[in-house]
């Protein structure tokens, strides 16, 4: 999606208003490690516990969450600022603020999406997804007006894990989706009366579409299910083709790409290409067991994070790939999407958790570092 060029003229100025000098790592190229890679890499800043990141339009500037609870607008040339009007998140664990994406209609409308976790009565908690216009010309800077929530886990339950809460548009920009994790709770990725551990899908103002696969009348938790049997969904994405793709943590191994397919059950925690971590046995996904499988999974563990479809002329090569992080891994990792089908292409150890995976406007890729320091990272190709 781009902006009319009077629009970005406007939006460009804009952005360089309000954006004071942040925090600049050292600009020059640097190695990702012991490994020959085929990218020269860039850090161009650094944040604390980056989690998620979105390119505005005309590429000049980037919206990127941090999980203790801040929303930052970067841009190279002006550092970053603080979004003002954040929602109070619940931060331990794994939870805080999670994802932001731009509304399909972000050119007119100004709104943007975020998720994360909220706190509940008796210690309880769970991932919520909002929608509020992103004011840039607001008074002191950028801020969040009208912030509405439109989604919710259910039911809320103890512990800090497993929020999943990423999101994506379909392309035609008619329905969102979310990966809802199942918060270490195993049995509700089952449970067809929660939203726990499944792939939802809403109209983008957070009403739940009648063709749905399991809409039933009065029950607005069923109905918003698109997909079952998910753990911890840390991606999503759409491919050239219109499929949509995730990829989860396994339990112990077994992480996943899935194609996510309306009405398929993945299965966990009944099967699994992992173990439970107390070495309990989960069977492995067999033909004709009734489950999806996978069409690539890891054993030993990467842990993924982060999943971007790149289908962009800077790399040639790497056209019509999905690109994951790995945490455990410390890695960037490349799989070809043939059709249905998916191929493990690549992996390079970075030498640092990847938290995040984004194709820039310019088809450049661009990470983010897991942890208190983590860079963001810019990869173009070598000459």
């Amino acid at each position: 999606m781009r902006l009319p060029a009077p629009l970005l003229a406007t939006f460009a100025v804009a952005v360089i208003s309000c954006a004071p000098s942040g925090s600049n790592a050292n600009s020059a190229n640097l190695s990702a490690g012991a490994n020959d890679t085929p990218f020269n890499m860039e850090a161009v800043a650094t944040f604390n516990e980056p989690w998620a990141m979105t390119f505005l339009p005309g590429g000049s500037a980037a919206l990127i969450t941090q999980k203790n609870g801040k929303l930052m607008l970067w841009s190279k040339d002006s550092g970053a600022v603080e979004v003002k009007n954040i929602p109070k998140v619940d931060y331990g664990g794994q939870g805080g603020l999670g994802d932001v994406i731009l509304a399909p209609d972000f050119a007119a409308s100004g709104h943007i999406y975020l998720s994360w976790a909220e706190a509940s009565e008796n210690n309880t908690r769970g991932a919520v997804v909002g929608m509020a216009k992103l004011n840039m010309a607001a008074a002191g800077g950028a801020a969040l007006e009208g912030l509405k929530v439109i989604w919710s886990q259910y039911p809320k339950v103890t512990g800090r894990g497993h929020f999943g809460h990423r999101l994506a548009f379909s392309p035609d920009g008619k329905y969102l989706f979310i990966a809802s994790g199942e918060r270490q709770k195993f049995d509700p990725a089952q449970d067809m009366n929660s939203n726990l551990g499944k792939i939802v899908r809403l109209y983008p103002d957070g009403s739940i579409p009648k063709d749905n696969p399991f809409y039933v009348e009065g029950n607005a938790v069923r109905s918003q299910i698109w997909s079952l049997g998910h753990r911890n969904p840390l991606g999503l994405a759409f491919d050239a083709k219109g499929q949509l793709w995730n990829q989860e943590m396994g339990p112990a191994h077994g992480d996943e790409l899935n194609l996510v397919l309306p009405k398929a059950n993945y299965g966990y925690p009944k099967v699994s290409n992992g173990n439970h971590y107390d070495g309990r046995d989960i069977p492995d996904h067999r033909a004709g067991d009734g489950f999806a499988a996978p069409k690539a999974f890891w054993n030993p563990a990467i842990s993924p994070s982060g999943l971007t479809f790149y289908n962009a002329d800077l790399f040639p090569a790497w056209k019509n790939s999905m690109f994951l992080g790995a945490l455990s891994g410390e890695a960037l990792v490349r799989v070809q999407i043939k059709g249905a089908n998916a191929v493990k292409a690549d992996e390079w150890k970075m030498g640092a958790r990847i938290r995040e995976v984004e194709t820039g406007p310019d088809g450049a890729l661009w990470l983010l570092e897991d942890g208190s320091s983590g860079r963001l990272l810019k990869l173009t190709p070598k000459k």
